[in-house]
Formats: structure tokens, sequence, C-alpha cells
């Protein structure tokens, strides 16, 4: 499990001053890209050099308590699921002052070459990245 920890900013909020809800979805992506730091290069050599992506097929979400401006939310990024050429990333999104699961967010990639924007297998140091941090059996 790889952890990142942001502030709520004030544009992510709406008249109800709650995180609007498409918000969590670009907490996810932020949190995806922190995924990848571990790599030589990151996230963005990854797509801007090496030319493999991992689009979205496949998105969902629970929402259990609200964020505010102000709250600090903490990203627990996690692998559900591991395929060939597809992985389940599991966003844990909690309220850091108190520990609150907030939202929960799974979000099925599929490894691309964007070249070709064909699904493709795995590059060796990105499947042993997911393998690290699959979750644990039941």
């Amino acid at each position: 499990m790889i952890t990142l920890a942001r502030p709520v900013r004030f544009e992510e909020v709406d008249p109800a001053q709650i995180v609007f809800f498409a918000r969590f979805f670009s907490f996810a992506h932020e949190a995806m890209e922190n995924f990848f730091g571990e790599l030589d290069g990151g996230y963005p050599r990854l797509i801007g050099e090496r030319r493999v992506g991992m689009p979205a097929v496949h998105v969902e979400s629970t929402f259990h308590a609200p964020l505010r401006y102000g709250d600090t939310v903490r990203i627990e990024t996690s692998v559900a699921r591991l395929g060939r050429r597809s992985a389940t990333l599991r966003y844990r999104m909690f309220r850091q002052q108190d520990g609150v699961l907030s939202a929960e967010v799974r979000h099925t990639v599929v490894c691309s070459n964007m070249n070709l924007i064909a699904s493709c297998d795995m590059p060796d140091d990105v499947r042993t990245l997911f393998e690290t941090h699959i979750e644990p059996g039941p």
C-alpha cells in the first residue's frame, strides 16, 4: 500500500461546502500518479518516454462521509486485482484528522501501448510494482 496525504483545496468544494463527488476521481488519479512514483522517472516517464499508458476502463465509487475545505485527505492505494494486461487499484480516502473513511474508489486500468492505442503486456517493472502492493488474500 502506498499513502498520499494532501489538503482539500477551496476549488474542490461545492456550494454545500463539501468536496464535489467528481473531485474524488481527481484524487484517485493523483494517487495513481503517486503510486507510479516508485518507477524510474515515475508516471511522466512511463507515459511520455516509454509510451506505456494505463487508461481507465472501469471506475466505481462508494461515498461514506464528507470532506470539507481545510481537511486533509489521506489516500491509501493498493492493488485489488492483477491480470496479465490489467489491474484494479483501490483508493481508500480518509479524513486524516479523525481517520473516518470518506470514500472508496476502485479503478480498473489496462496497460496500453500509447503509439498503437492497443493493450499490451505489462513491462516487468510495472508488473513488479503492482505485485508489491497487491492486497493480501482472504
